[in-house]
């Protein structure tokens, strides 16, 4: 019997790219040994333009959102409805049309392959355009999520991923920031069969990003949300580093009295006093709770 396939699309206010994104996968797949086991599912995250009736006209299977959620929640709204549909296998891609639909039975060989979690690769691939900004967010995540896995990750970020319904149902995921993050750490944690591969990542034709409407936005974004995965995933290290800033203070403070008390005495510095009081104290606090945060996290 062969295994059902959904290949899920989140959209918002996608009217213009859409049409072309799913005349490209039925093409693709129409013309592949995957025909007539697919769906395509479109997950419609509150759009106010036509990009629901436009799915549905192209016989697409539509859930709808009342309003915009973001990303995450959209993602969690795939994952349900594909189960709820029996999906085998579900292919995660974009509706910008930066990916190439013909590339989907790649990923989808490697999962009949044994994998459980295909991740398409931009950075092994070929990428056409990509504002510099995003690029280095794109590999300072891959870094991060890459020594928290212990796993080399070329790109944690990737819109175009395939997973089987195993995956789907055994990882829940839980943040409302960094889902495509979480997925990859969670996979490999409930030991998983992991593989990248190189895809084609082409320039958006209207050259309006949802995700870059302002660079400097884009960038304070993308560090809360790195700092987000530390203190989540890495809670020891995240902690740790605040806390030994503390007590780094504290202990120059306190070298400083020492300084003082050996040459001229000391007499005053009640504010100083109390700040290196303040910071050891702090600093032990905080690393304390870095290692029970780390036990529960374990």
């Amino acid at each position: 019997m062969a295994k059902k396939i959904i290949i899920t699309i989140p959209a918002y206010n996608e009217e213009q790219a859409l049409p072309e994104v799913i005349n490209n996968i039925n093409s693709s797949l129409g013309k592949s040994k995957y025909n007539g086991a697919y769906k395509i599912l479109v997950a419609d995250d509150g759009s106010i333009d036509n990009t629901a009736n436009i799915a549905k006209s192209l016989g697409a299977i539509v859930v709808s959102h009342p309003r915009n959620y973001g990303l995450a929640e959209t993602f969690r709204t795939e994952i349900k409805k594909c189960l709820e549909l029996k999906a085998d296998i579900i292919v995660h891609f974009d509706a910008d049309n930066q990916y190439k639909a013909e590339e989907i039975p790649k990923l989808l060989s490697y999962v009949e392959q044994g994998y459980d979690f295909v991740l398409g690769s931009r950075f092994l691939g070929k990428i056409e355009s990509m504002p510099l900004i995003k690029r280095l967010g794109n590999k300072a995540f891959s870094k991060v999520i890459s020594s928290i896995t212990r796993t080399k990750i070329t790109d944690a970020q990737t819109g175009f991923r395939a997973f089987t319904k195993e995956v789907a149902e055994r990882l829940q995921i839980i943040s409302n920031h960094t889902y495509t993050q979480e997925q990859i750490i969670r996979a490999v944690r409930e030991k998983f069969k992991i593989i990248e591969v190189p895809v084609y990542f082409a320039k958006r034709k209207d050259n309006n990003s949802r995700l870059i409407r302002n660079p400097f936005e884009y960038a304070v974004k993308a560090w809360i949300n790195l700092l987000r995965v530390y203190r989540d995933y890495e809670p020891l290290k995240f902690f740790g580093a605040i806390g030994s800033c503390l007590l780094s203070v504290g202990f120059m403070i306190g070298l400083y009295f020492l300084y003082l008390h050996f040459t001229r005495g000391i007499t005053g510095h009640l504010g100083l006093l109390m700040l290196m009081i303040l910071s050891t104290i702090s600093g032990i606090q905080i690393i304390v709770f870095g290692f029970l945060a780390d036990m529960n996290a374990k």
